[in-house]
């Protein structure tokens, strides 16, 4: 039962598909416990910033973020698809729809909060930002407990 709901083990290309199956792991764990951290400290501690402040912080913040998830996303993304082509089965199909609709969200709820707050502290989009934020901090813990569960399985 457990194999039928989280997926046999790779089929095709051993070693390497271990390996692509590893770094979507690990991709998603980072980005997991970043987007918790983001979710619940950063992302509300924008409300704190004196408006004086706002633009110069949003502006750090956008700049620096990006540095740390933009590679890390694409990684993510590339190996997904490559999973899917390769290896198609229930956990690399599921992996791969979990991870187009966190770049969805990201370009159609967080990237538009994000233009807003970079001309002006706007209340009503920092909030939209944490509650939209939220479907992107679901979608990659169940995403890193679907690849955590086939790993417990594969080993």
């Amino acid at each position: 039962m457990v194999n039928f709901i989280i997926g046999m083990a790779p089929t095709c290309c051993g070693d390497v598909m271990e390996v692509l199956y590893f770094v979507q792991l690990l991709c998603s764990l980072f980005m997991c416990g970043l987007i918790w951290v983001v979710q619940m400290v950063h992302y509300p501690a924008f409300n704190y910033v004196d408006d004086d402040n706002f633009i110069a912080f949003e502006n750090f913040h956008t700049s620096r973020i990006t540095l740390i998830v933009l590679p890390v996303m694409l990684i993510e993304l590339l190996t997904a698809f490559v999973l899917v082509i390769v290896d198609s089965n229930f956990i690399s199909v599921i992996n791969l729809v979990l991870v187009i609709l966190i770049w969805l969200v990201t370009i159609c709820f967080s990237v538009p909060c994000h233009s807003v707050l970079s001309k002006s502290k706007n209340p009503q989009s920092i909030h939209k930002l944490i509650l939209t934020n939220w479907l992107r901090t679901v979608l990659w813990t169940l995403k890193s407990l679907l690849l955590v569960l086939w790993f417990i399985n594969y080993l």
